[in-house]
């Protein structure tokens, strides 16, 4: 019954057959966190985490696992706790560890059958978008949010195609420097981010938010065949 309002749109067979899959998500931020969610709670029986962060008070506007319960906690040790309660059936391997070269091969040496690029740091999100590529692992990565109001201007492209975005651009010219293809889906956003010299970046929680949703939804209807 837990997933009977999801059968009810895709049917019992596909339902059973998100039992059987695998989702890495790396980065469990204001995308990672609701990207991860939607995962869960489209019944996906098994997932791998990765992040080394804690949970900081900044995080409560935009991350689902910040509360004023969890500061301090590792992100994967809240994230895998709510995964639990969301579903006790769902297999849950989780690596509190920054993600480099090797632990992104030793992941993806698990197979799995999809993976959501939800880190912020440039190399690690590089080395993880190659390391896919090559391997033929299906991956979807985020592009920047932060910084824009807007979640109506998120779209879902490939790489080569992305346009305004800050990060798609140094990402397309790390990528087209190592020969890579930068035919892979990706979600970016077309609004010019609000910048202010010399501050941190912003965030919203409904800019973020929405863009984890969409990178979810794009790897469930993969993974269904829709």
């Amino acid at each position: 019954m837990r997933f009977d309002r999801f059968e009810r749109i895709i049917g019992t067979e596909k339902i059973e057959s998100l039992k059987h899959k695998r989702v890495a998500i790396f980065g469990l931020g204001g995308v990672g966190s609701y990207a991860l969610e939607a995962i869960a709670r489209s019944g996906v029986g098994k997932v791998i985490i990765c992040d080394y962060d804690l949970v900081d008070v900044t995080n409560i506007n935009r991350q689902l696992i910040a509360k004023e319960s969890t500061i301090g906690m590792l992100k994967t040790e809240v994230a895998e706790a709510s995964l639990k309660d969301i579903n006790p059936n769902i297999e849950v391997l989780a690596f509190p560890i920054k993600a480099d070269k090797q632990l992104i091969l030793d992941i993806l040496a698990m197979n799995p059958d999809f993976i959501i690029d939800a880190i912020d740091d440039v190399q690690a999100k590089t080395d993880l978008i190659e390391a896919a590529i090559k391997l033929d692992i299906p991956i979807i990565a985020s592009m920047g949010f932060a910084n824009k109001l807007h979640p109506e201007l998120i779209q879902i492209s490939t790489l080569d195609k992305t346009q305004v975005c800050p990060l798609a651009k140094k990402m397309r010219k790390i990528i087209k420097e190592k020969n890579i293809t930068l035919n892979f889906p990706v979600v970016f956003s077309m609004e010019v981010p609000k910048v202010r010299s010399n501050e941190i970046l912003g965030s919203a929680a409904y800019v973020p938010s929405v863009a984890g949703l969409m990178l979810a939804s794009y790897v469930i209807n993969n993974l269904i065949g829709e």
